[in-house]
């Protein structure tokens, strides 16, 4: 391609995007420019002021050069000298959203930025600072009637730290997988309605004002960390992804289980994606694999006492027909297409019984909802006492799991776009947020077949944190094989566990496995993968586990109250009212639906093929292979058989 012609493509792909942000105060409203990336194009905001209990936008539609703009501000300037004239606020790098408690507005912006990775091209940033404006100015908020309430309503938001693990990007549909937005294009304004996007609520008010999104931007809660690995002197980027889902989102024994909508707790979509190449390049090819973690699919709790570190757990007796577990599969089904296996990871036989209380529920719940379904389309469920494993085989229990995270590989496969040289335009576009140019390139890409993930594993223990970090690293280890086998980065599928990259893998999702942790009980993760030293295996000590069951344990009692209300009332769960009770919380989670999309059965969207896997093995083949690495007794076996029954 011609450098003139990389250069109008890039222009294209950047248009309506504004990155650079300045705002002015004048006494009657604010004044917020906008820029491009090369801060050549600028437009202006007005935010209203004259009411600030009321939300009044107005974008400029003309677009201005940067001494236009220079011209306009000492016009502005000018014409309010009487009230103070127009003065500088601050910089910024895009709008948050605003919120209203009992008096005036607030614009939320993201004042620090940090870059962390790209992907095809498109940089990734996370939050370095933020800041909250009101809209009054300080004579209007000292009058206020509720002046103590709305203080302490503005230290409640402020306790969800835009700067601890949120990421955006300008011109990246970073709340998507690659697959999907390689493959299924979706309307600009609905990629805000996703699970992943976190000022879905804040920002709603001002997207509904303008009818676009450009001067806001989409924050995913989670972990982000890209870096370079190298196997064989040949080098390639690997990014790790978590994104945490928004409903029934908070702290641990504050949300268990599943509500009423299907919704579980501690919902997070891990994505491991893997090219040649440089990160802020397009690359010619690259592979993604989607693997999912998520509370119990049931109703349940743990009784919150102050003291003692494992609450019993209270299984609720409504829902025996299991309508929130099955919408909970279908919403699976509709993200990820079948098969959607179930791997579990709690005890199945207790002294005293606590987990396997929901074991036996959780097997009911998919023995049921597996009758009404084709045998094609029915749960694949398998349980593996980590515990147990562990006690008897524990040098073992991470290869024999990549063994059952090779046979899930095997059912669900793996992401992979293979560009050709005509077709670079065709994957900027396809990855740019814009529904036309991706509907357009659908019909003029030139790109060689792929492969596509259809289905996903779903691991779960009681925290989906500690063994199912390991259930994850596992798959992520059994994946990147196979992607760098695409790639031609390796000779066979697999990961030897004695080389560099197993180690290298494990420090990615060791360190995602504690964010995740940090933000849903208080603590990082319990590290239950031995560490090698001398070639040998050597167990964890105890400390370490025990310092963070107390660091749990003080989340819980004196913490973990405060900050699900500040979740609550970031997502626009409580809604602070001034007839109403000061920091009520709902009962009822979510007051935003999300409908259930059919899922999509063809094989082909738009002129993207993918090539069957033929080599892979039947699904029956694939549950018996997987059954063996089960350590299973024959009470056991004929119980899995009735499960999987054909």
């Amino acid at each position: 391609m011609a450098a003139e012609d990389e250069a109008d493509a890039a222009a294209a792909a950047g248009r309506g995007r504004l990155q650079n942000f300045i705002l002015y105060a004048a006494r009657s409203m604010f004044l917020l420019f906008g820029s491009d990336e090369g801060r050549k194009q600028w437009r202006v905001l007005k935010i209203d002021r004259s009411q600030p209990s009321e939300l009044n936008i107005y974008e400029d539609p003309i677009t201005y050069s940067k001494s236009e703009c220079k011209c306009l501000l000492e016009q502005l300037d000018h014409e309010n000298n009487g009230t103070g004239g127009l003065n500088r606020i601050t910089v910024c790098y895009g709008i948050v959203g605003f919120v209203k408690f009992l008096g005036p507005y607030y614009m939320l912006l993201i004042t620090g930025r940090k870059k962390i990775g790209a992907i095809c091209g498109h940089a990734i940033y996370a939050v370095t600072r933020s800041q909250m404006i009101p809209l009054s100015d300080s004579a209007q908020s000292s009058n206020l009637p509720f002046l103590g309430a709305e203080h302490r309503y503005k230290r409640l938001l402020c306790t969800v730290d835009l700067t601890k693990d949120f990421f955006f990007s300008y011109s990246y549909n970073i709340m998507r997988s690659l697959q999907k937005n390689m493959c299924d294009g979706v309307p600009e304004e609905a990629l805000y309605e996703t699970m992943f996007v976190w000022n879905e609520f804040l920002s709603c008010g001002v997207r509904n004002h303008l009818k676009n999104t450009a001067w806001t931007v989409a924050l995913v809660h989670g972990s982000f960390k890209q870096g370079k690995l190298s196997h064989a002197g040949k080098d390639f980027t690997f990014t790790l992804i978590a994104r945490r889902s928004r409903y029934f989102a908070g702290t641990r024994y504050l949300r268990r289980g599943v509500d009423d909508k299907g919704r579980v707790a501690n919902d997070v979509e891990t994505e491991q994606i893997v090219f040649c190449g440089q990160p802020d390049e397009i690359p010619r090819e690259i592979t993604s694999v989607v693997q999912n973690r998520g509370s119990i699919p049931l109703f349940w709790s743990q009784e919150a006492r102050r003291l003692g570190f494992k609450p019993d757990i209270i299984l609720e007796k409504k829902d025996n027909n299991f309508a929130a577990t099955r919408l909970h599969f279908e919403d699976l089904v509709n993200r990820y297409e079948n098969p959607i296996i179930v791997l579990s990871m709690i005890k199945k036989q207790e002294k005293k019984p606590r987990e396997s209380l929901l074991t036996e529920k959780l097997v009911d719940a998919i023995h049921h909802i597996n009758e009404d379904l084709p045998e094609s389309d029915r749960l694949i469920y398998f349980h593996w006492d980590f515990q147990s494993i562990c006690r008897r085989r524990s040098t073992e229990a991470l290869a024999l799991l990549c063994k059952v995270a090779a046979c899930a590989m095997d059912l669900t496969g793996f992401f992979h776009c293979r560009g050709t040289p005509t077709s670079d335009d065709a994957i900027i576009d396809l990855l740019n947020d814009d529904s036309e140019q991706s509907s357009d390139i659908s019909q003029t890409a030139s790109s060689s077949p792929q492969r596509r993930q259809k289905g996903v594993l779903r691991t779960n223990c009681i925290d989906c944190l500690d063994r199912t970090n390991v259930a994850q690293i596992a798959y992520g280890l059994t994946a990147l094989g196979h992607q760098l086998h695409a790639l031609g980065i390796k000779d066979v599928p697999e990961v030897d566990l004695e080389d560099q990259l197993a180690a290298d893998l494990m420090n990615f999702y060791r360190e995602m496995g504690d964010k995740l942790a940090l933000q849903y009980v208080g603590s990082a993760a319990h590290d239950k993968i031995p560490y090698k030293n001398n070639g040998r295996w050597v167990p964890l000590t105890l400390w370490p586990g025990l310092q963070r069951n107390l660091q749990r344990y003080y989340s819980h009692a004196f913490m973990d109250a405060r900050k699900q209300k500040a979740i609550n009332l970031f997502l626009g769960l409580l809604v602070p009212q001034q007839d109403k009770p000061e920091l009520c919380d709902l009962d009822s989670d979510q007051q935003h639906d999300v409908g259930r999309s059919h899922f999509r059965k063809s094989l082909s969207v738009g002129s993207v093929t993918y090539e069957s896997n033929t080599d892979v093995r039947t699904r029956r083949n694939v549950i018996s292979e997987l059954l063996s690495y089960m350590n299973l007794d024959e009470n056991d076996k004929s119980y899995y058989r009735s499960i999987h029954k054909h």
